[in-house]
């Protein structure tokens, strides 16, 4: 049977633009990972690789030191775990880790490092690295340098979230409601989304600091954590408000969630539970529902 143009091409962008989900009143729990290690220094993102059926978790919070004896290399491990939570491998690639994830259209796992912007100041093995997996998706110690240094991702600490479609990062900005938009092409931001705090209802030290979610979702693209009412914000790429997604009562949230302990992948938005189990759990909740 033959199938016309037109007809593809609705197809395709039936793919590429899904169609606007059901935000769901109370966010649906998807996986637990506890975690079978005590991190390095602070659990930072989560990345998921369907090929593998695996889960990435970085650390990240060590700067790379460098000293007579030692490279400047940070202890910052990177830890995978199954689809069922079991742990698998760590490595040690040696990257101040602030947001991993997986990326489509090099099929590579990827990092951001801390102070990626040089911020403040130039320091080594800071920039974009692609991680060495082996043939069954374990880690490897190795990587590659994919970008040095640029100043469009503005913050130091920002934990940059991908959009595969349009190779484009999106950077929210320390103690603002400010989204910075990145094409690493370029040295300077693409744009600048103010997010409508008043809208949702919060202050900027309510909500994650320095890391908002891309979820693919048209219209609803931009998952913000909201911590201090324990509830998950989602706005478009205007930074309009759309809604938001409760999240248990009982989870206890800590400080350390405003600056870690995030993450997006699998369509599932990542909250670090640190009471739980000896080193802490990762809670990914579904918020979005596609029709």
């Amino acid at each position: 049977m033959r199938i016309s143009s037109t007809l593809l091409s609705i197809l395709l962008l039936s793919v590429l633009h899904p169609a606007q989900a059901e935000i769901l009143p109370e966010a649906q729990l998807g996986i637990k990972i506890t975690l079978a290690n005590k991190a390095t220094t602070r659990p930072m993102t989560v990345a998921h690789i369907p090929s593998f059926k695996r889960y990435y978790i970085a650390d990240g919070g060590l700067a790379p030191m460098a000293s007579e004896f030692e490279a400047a290399v940070s202890k910052s491990l990177i830890h995978a775990y199954d689809e069922d939570g079991n742990y698998i491998n760590s490595s040690h690639p040696g990257y101040d880790n602030r947001s991993i994830y997986y990326n489509p259209n090099t099929y590579k796992l990827e990092t951001i490092t801390y102070n990626v912007s040089s911020d403040v100041g130039f320091a080594p093995n800071t920039g974009i690295f692609s991680i060495d997996l082996a043939e069954n998706g374990d880690l490897k110690n190795s990587s590659l340098e994919i970008l040095g240094f640029n100043p469009a991702f503005g913050d130091s600490n920002t934990m940059p979230s991908y959009n595969a479609e349009t190779n484009q990062y999106y950077a929210k900005q320390k103690r603002s409601n400010k989204v910075w938009v990145v094409d690493t092409k370029l040295r300077e931001k693409v744009s600048e989304i103010l997010l409508d705090f008043t809208a949702a209802g919060v202050a900027h030290d309510d909500v994650a600091d320095s890391f908002v979610a891309f979820s693919g979702v048209k219209d609803q693209e931009l998952v913000l954590l909201d911590i201090d009412h324990k509830a998950v914000l989602i706005f478009d790429l205007s930074g309009k408000y759309i809604g938001k997604s409760e999240l248990p009562k009982n989870l206890k949230l800590r400080a350390n969630n405003h600056y870690n302990g995030a993450g997006y992948a699998n369509d599932l938005l990542f909250v670090f539970h640190e009471p739980e189990g000896e080193f802490g759990t990762y809670y990914g909740f579904k918020v979005l529902k596609n029709d």
